[in-house]
């Protein structure tokens, strides 16, 4: 829709913001947060929309809205005035106070006896009006400039002699209501309806007639404003580009982001390389290619790397070949150099490389990144028998855990670490499994990335994290909001993931006082130890909390678990998984308030020893007598589920509580004056809570009242 709705009085809109290059990897959040805050102060506006779309290329930021309301609806205003006793005199007559509400209100003083309504307390003073909407072409200029303003932009430049700030320069502001330019100013610029095109492709302003007609405008300018267009034309173009070489594209969802966001008009170009660089690993020539370059690598049937890349021109050009050429000697030295880091590397053992890691601080209070290894070499030997991984193999593939950081591969591209130490330890001879560890001790790097595969993988990994996480806490500087140096909320979840996966049976408390242990410079009397202990282990069990979230599982089926405070994570993921199940079954809401009513009764008999006992003689009702003895019989039935961790079934077995437990709140007082048949009823209600917390403590899943 071009022009005004008059019906409904409603306009398309526009807004594009002109700027210099803006930054590849951040352009994505920038346009995401920028069409956020645009909708959320027009919802604030109470002004109703129907479509919206948000564009984003290297040199704009724009968004169209379908049929915005162009005026804001009106609003009843209700003004309470003072009482009518004080508003008016023994003689009728207004008082100031009356005047003052009359003169605030712009209402007569003759009239302000029509004013007078109930509040549903007393008769007051009220005045009703209607205020009329504000013009949504009036708003849009703030709405725009706020929107701006709030974008997760971590450093903001000036430019020339304006005062205001962005991300980059920017150079022309589009924004059309309908087929209205919007009369107002905009980062210092008068709001228009000229645009620029493609930078090479196209000359001079181009002009906008219709927000509608933004998106073809700019195409025949050479320049595609949708974002996942864009990122779709890539990838089939690169997709296509290796197929027809008779390989597969690699494709990475970030590094195509950035080249979308590179690029205005898309023209993927294939190239290649000399085989010879293939003698170096994949692994560096795909970090060269990506990093420096932004290309996309190709690989064969085998997944092996192929001496061809994809490379992405914001140019159509008349002489393709041109454009492949010199890309072609752009990455031939990035390979050589790739190259002769890893001939370089190849002459000095991982073990020589360890005495320079003394002279790397991993922490200033913590000591050097050797110092690290050294500490991570005894944890791991001795988590090694828990883990089923060999001692002599994790302690040595703790030891040269870290001696890649100090190769010249991994000093040009940061992100092969452990990548590059799997490759030379393979080179230096050693074990395979401590190979395959050094690659594995980062493991998982991120949400849903594998964990080790190998238990000296696992072992290292395991060992390294929870060194770093009693070194930072033991030193005082945990985690405090978003700052998180060290990555202690990733290194905890990748603690609980490897365990649990795994199947590890790991003691967390313990295993901290060991890792504790290592540390030669932390305060390590018994009292600071197990203060480090303990804020460790709650920081990193409440790591579960978004795991299950993730998961769908019920904040309350974790806090169950939690009140029981153990320090098994593996047992404690048994058991969050064996309640939610548990808390799924018909008989659970039940069972659940009956446990919350048994806690609520024991609680209150705090200094009054209840027998352990049951004395099956003080059993008068039926119902008590049936309760009793399904106690018995499932205290039978769960005892070897409980030693075999099998949570789920023992909590089923207990389901079947359900009819007995209703029927003995239903047909039995409790709290009857007889001392001993009290207790003893007390005594049952014991055993029954008891048998539940053997898992969790379930009444926490019963509903709110």
């Amino acid at each position: 829709m071009n022009g005004m709705n008059k019906e409904n009085m409603s306009a398309d809109f526009l807004v594009e913001i002109g700027t210099e290059e803006l930054p590849p990897k951040a352009l994505l959040t920038l346009s995401n947060a920028f069409r956020d805050s645009i909708l959320a102060q027009l919802k604030q506006e109470q002004l109703g929309f129907e479509a919206v779309e948000s564009f984003a290329s290297p040199r704009r930021l724009a968004i169209t809205i379908n049929e915005l309301q162009t005026e804001t609806p009106a609003k009843e205003i209700v003004a309470w005035g003072p009482p009518v006793k004080v508003a008016f005199g023994d003689d009728g007559k207004p008082t100031k106070a009356a005047e003052a509400f009359a003169k605030k209100n712009g209402i007569a003083i003759d009239d302000l006896d029509t004013k007078i309504e109930n509040d549903g307390k007393q008769d007051k003073l009220c005045h009703r009006a209607t205020e009329p909407g504000k013009k949504t072409a009036d708003l849009l200029g703030s709405i725009v400039e706020t929107s701006l303003g709030s974008l997760p932009i971590p450093k903001r430049m000036r430019w020339g002699a304006n005062r205001e700030e962005f991300v980059r320069p920017v150079h022309w502001v589009v924004m059309l209501l309908g087929e209205n330019v919007v009369d107002t100013t905009v980062m210092g610029l008068s709001a228009g309806n000229t645009s620029r095109g493609h930078r090479f492709h196209s000359t001079g302003d181009i002009m906008i007639t219709s927000p509608s007609s933004y998106q073809s405008t700019l195409r025949d300018a050479y320049v595609i404003a949708d974002f996942t267009e864009r990122r779709e034309i890539i990838r089939q173009g690169v997709t296509k580009a290796a197929e027809d070489q008779g390989g597969t594209a690699v494709i990475d969802d970030s590094l195509l982001n950035e080249v979308t966001a590179l690029n205005e008009w898309p023209v993927p170009l294939l190239g290649g390389f000399e085989e010879r660089f293939l003698a170096v690993p994949a692994e560096a020539l795909v970090s060269s290619m990506a990093e420096h370059q932004k290309y996309f690598h190709v690989v064969d049937s085998n997944n092996k790397l192929l001496p061809l890349f994809i490379t992405v021109a914001n140019i159509e050009s008349t002489d393709s070949a041109q454009v492949i050429n010199g890309n072609e000697r752009v990455i031939r030295p990035r390979l050589a150099d790739a190259a002769f880091f890893y001939e370089t590397d190849l002459k000095t053992t991982l073990e020589a490389r360890r005495e320079p890691l003394k002279n790397i601080v991993f922490q200033a209070k913590l000591g050097s990144i050797f110092d690290k290894t050294e500490r991570v070499a005894k944890l791991a030997e001795a988590l090694a028998p828990a883990i089923g991984a060999d001692k002599a193999l994790a302690s040595r593939a703790s030891e040269l855990s870290k001696s890649d950081l100090v190769t010249e591969m991994v000093g040009e591209f940061a992100d092969l670490q452990g990548t590059m130490g799997r490759y030379y330890a393979s080179n230096d001879g050693e074990h395979s499994e401590v190979a395959e560890a050094l690659f594995e001790q980062y493991l998982p790097r991120y949400a849903g990335d594998d964990i080790p595969s190998t238990a000296t993988g696992a072992t290292l990994a395991l060992a390294d994290r929870l060194d770093t996480l009693v070194g930072i806490f033991g030193i005082g500087q945990p985690p405090t909001g978003s700052k998180d140096p060290f990555a202690l909320r990733r290194a905890s979840l990748g603690v609980l993931r490897i365990i649990v996966e795994r199947g590890i049976d790991l003691d967390l408390r313990e295993t901290l006082s060991l890792a504790i242990a290592q540390h030669s410079t932390l305060n390590k009397n018994s009292e600071a130890a197990e203060k480090i202990v303990l804020q460790v282990l709650t920081y990193m069990l409440d790591r579960f909390k978004s795991w299950y979230e993730d998961e769908n599982i019920p904040t309350e089926v974790f806090l169950a678990v939690a009140e029981k405070q153990l320090s098994n994570p593996l047992d404690i993921h048994q058991r969050v998984l064996a309640v939610h199940a548990f808390n799924q079954l018909s008989e659970a809401t039940a069972l659940a308030s009956a446990n919350k009513r048994v806690s609520n009764i024991l609680a209150k008999q705090d200094g009054n020893n209840v027998p352990v006992e049951i004395d099956n003689t003080l059993l008068a009702d039926d119902a008590e007598k049936a309760l009793a003895l399904s106690l018995a019989e499932l205290s039978n039935v769960v005892k070897p589920l409980k030693q075999g961790r099998d949570y789920t079934d023992m909590l089923k077995q207990l389901a079947k509580l359900r009819q007995p437990v209703d029927s003995f709140f239903d047909d039995v007082m409790v709290m009857v004056d007889d001392e001993a048949q009290r207790n003893n009823r007390l005594a049952l209600l014991q055993q029954l809570r008891n048998l539940f917390l053997e898992v969790a403590d379930i009444s926490l899943l019963a509903p709110a009242k």
